[in-house]
């Protein structure tokens, strides 16, 4: 499913390009029989052939379309980091929905340019959903059509539907300042992944609050909620660039109000 980006980024058709490379690698394995590996001794982060290929794929034809550029993976390490453009890549962002059968993963393609998110997209290639954006302009193909996204508007906490993966996610003061917000907010959903930020910028929900996040978890998203009108940023207001602590609001006045209750958190 390759679709002419509606972008002035010459980047931006590319970004359809590694989501077919892949979906291609990554499908195969999706409901099917194969084994899990965990990469910590303590704990459990897993990991599976369908992540490590589905990166390998991308890879691939980075270095064969554009051999100047660097690369940032999850599961493959770095590559080039000092290149004016590089590609910051999430395979299987929701590795532990992968792995249980549910569709709520998605591949992460990010392009962070003089340090900065530029590009961005999130396939979900079992769905069909495709979610992208520039910082200037975010756009959606799947099952619904091709359209435009905007964030919608909601500047009062208590009429937001906020998002989180999980609120494990957070140390024992970071779940303080969450449950404060959680309790004042219309409504909160877990369990989303990357699936939240798309849904922010689609203006289906108002904000994501998560913390301990990796570049490639964030930089494919940043592109496409700020191109849908919204903001991320770290809790205290800083970029989000390098992950962290992220915020991510479709209204900026929602925003505001979200970071005046986390920036007094700080960082862990």
């Amino acid at each position: 499913m390759t679709e002419t980006a509606p972008s002035s980024n010459r980047f931006a058709p590319f970004l359809d390009e590694l989501a077919d490379a892949a979906a291609a690698a990554i499908m195969p394995h999706f409901r099917q029989g194969f084994a899990v590996d965990n990469k910590l001794e303590t704990g459990f982060d897993p990991v599976t052939i369908a992540d490590r290929n589905g990166e390998s794929a991308m890879r691939t034809l980075i270095n064969g379309t554009y051999p100047d550029h660097g690369i940032l993976g999850e599961e493959h390490g770095p590559e080039k980091l000092d290149a004016d453009h590089v590609w910051v890549l999430d395979p299987i962002d929701g590795t532990r929905a992968f792995i249980t059968g549910l569709p709520t993963w998605g591949t992460l393609i990010g392009l962070r340019s003089a340090g900065t998110p530029s590009l961005g997209m999130m396939v979900q290639p079992y769905i069909g959903e495709r979610y992208a954006g520039d910082c200037k302009q975010a756009w959606y193909n799947g099952p619904l059509g091709t359209r435009t996204l905007k964030a919608r508007t909601c500047s009062r906490l208590e009429d937001a539907a906020i998002f989180t993966t999980t609120p494990f996610l957070f140390n024992d003061t970071e779940r303080a300042a969450f449950d404060r917000v959680e309790a004042s907010a219309r409504l909160s959903r877990y369990g989303t992944d990357c699936y939240a930020y798309c849904m922010v910028a689609a203006g289906q929900g108002d904000a994501v609050i998560e913390s301990g996040l990796q570049a490639y978890d964030i930089v494919a998203l940043v592109p496409i909620i700020e191109g849908a009108d919204g903001v991320v940023t770290t809790w205290t207001g800083g970029s989000p660039a390098d992950g962290g602590q992220i915020l991510a609001s479709g209204d900026p006045r929602l925003h505001d109000r979200l970071l005046r209750e986390l920036s007094r958190v700080g960082t862990p």
